[in-house]
């Protein structure tokens, strides 16, 4: 089986819109700063974020058991596109509809994700699964990075600020939407499933040790990338004194344009190198990064130890995924639901991280990373029965 280039396409596209719901990680700093919130308080914003990724993403994986991936993901971009349209009908006038508008959009993200990795399976060549989907997590960021590099060209170019985000974001979802729709994906059936997903099997998976350990690592993954996203631009201000509003966001920028660069590369090391041993150099190369961010005593090295830790980080959760996909490929659906539920970690390590920043320092909200993708690295070693 060859790449067939359209009907991937929308898929492709679908990944780059997933990105979009990363929006809430650079703008925590800048309502933090605008609002003078506290860690603690600045990290709810990613919580309104993520979520729905633990409250839907095992009914929708259920749902699309019965209904079809592509069903799933049409109905992820019209929810996505309908928080993004809301506050632009309301002039950004009030807070509250800002974060039901960034409800909406995680709960989109959600059903993409939930989804999106799956199907990403359905449109790849045999073997090349995993590559794939590190030129999906590619795609997504790209639309990590919008997030904060968008902002800083219409600031400095045509005076406008992060509002901008909602009506092009609008554009490319609906865009996306119309090509997914009229495209038509023939979704595979492993009909080596003895029995249809549910809730109990869902839940029985998770008896399986294996299963566990890698559902808990996208936990920690997901909240180390948001506290990375969100925290970076403080950590700029703190340790380097940098304007958070004018220079902060570079921190964030500087982290997603190492991610894309990652997930790009990760595509082209993963025809050649198996997907464990991957796992194993990427993680140790993440620790080594968020270490650089303590031991960094100028500009320069902070930001060498900020593209270190997007570059290992890129390929973590693709790899992690399809590892956990490829060993059990006929509980596809329902290990993608547990796999997007546990991007919940989003909200809630964050929480943890900026609690920890508020009691100690900032500096020691880092160490929380630090072990989350100790674990990883730890598991990666880990040998399935």
């Amino acid at each position: 089986m060859k790449n067939n280039y359209l009907k991937s396409g929308p898929i492709f596209l679908a990944f780059l819109c997933m990105g979009f719901g990363d929006v809430v990680g650079p703008l925590t700093s800048q309502l933090q700063a605008e609002y003078e919130l506290t860690n603690f308080m600045a990290s709810l914003v990613t919580f309104m974020g993520f979520i729905m990724f633990g409250l839907l993403s095992v009914p929708m994986a259920l749902f699309q058991d019965r209904k079809g991936k592509k069903t799933v993901l049409l109905l992820g971009m019209i929810i996505a596109l309908a928080g993004l349209i809301l506050p632009i009908l309301g002039d950004f006038s009030s807070f509250g509809l800002l974060l039901g508008s960034l409800l909406l959009l995680g709960t989109g993200a959600t059903l993409l994700q939930v989804a999106g990795n799956p199907i990403m399976r359905d449109v790849s060549p045999e073997g090349k699964y995993s590559r794939n989907l590190s030129f999906g997590q590619f795609f997504k960021a790209i639309g990590s990075l919008s997030g904060a590099l968008l902002p800083l060209i219409a600031a400095r170019y045509w005076g406008l600020d992060w509002k901008l985000l909602f009506p092009i974001y609008s554009g490319i979802l609906l865009i996306a939407t119309i090509y997914l729709y009229v495209v038509k994906i023939e979704e595979k059936k492993d009909e080596t499933a003895s029995t249809p997903a549910s809730f109990g099997s869902v839940l029985a998976l998770l008896k399986n040790p294996y299963i566990f350990f890698m559902v808990l690592a996208i936990f920690l993954y997901v909240g180390a990338e948001q506290c990375m996203s969100a925290k970076l631009p403080n950590y700029l201000a703190e340790k380097f004194s940098f304007d958070i509003k004018e220079l902060g966001l570079w921190g964030t920028l500087f982290f997603f344009l190492a991610l894309m660069t990652g997930r790009f590369l990760g595509g082209i090391i993963l025809n050649w190198m198996s997907p464990s041993k991957f796992l194993k150099l990427t993680t140790f190369l993440s620790l080594i990064g968020i270490v650089g961010l303590f031991i960094a005593t100028s500009s320069i090295m902070g930001f060498a130890a900020i593209f270190l830790i997007g570059l290992s980080f890129a390929n973590i959760f693709p790899l992690v995924f399809s590892i956990t996909v490829d060993e059990m490929p006929e509980r596809s659906n329902e290990i993608s639901g547990l796999m997007v539920t546990a991007i919940i970690g989003g909200a809630f390590v964050p929480v943890a991280f900026g609690a920890v920043a508020d009691i100690f320092s900032l500096m020691a909200g880092f160490i929380v990373t630090l072990v989350c993708i100790g674990y990883i690295f730890g598991l990666s070693f880990y040998k399935r029965k």
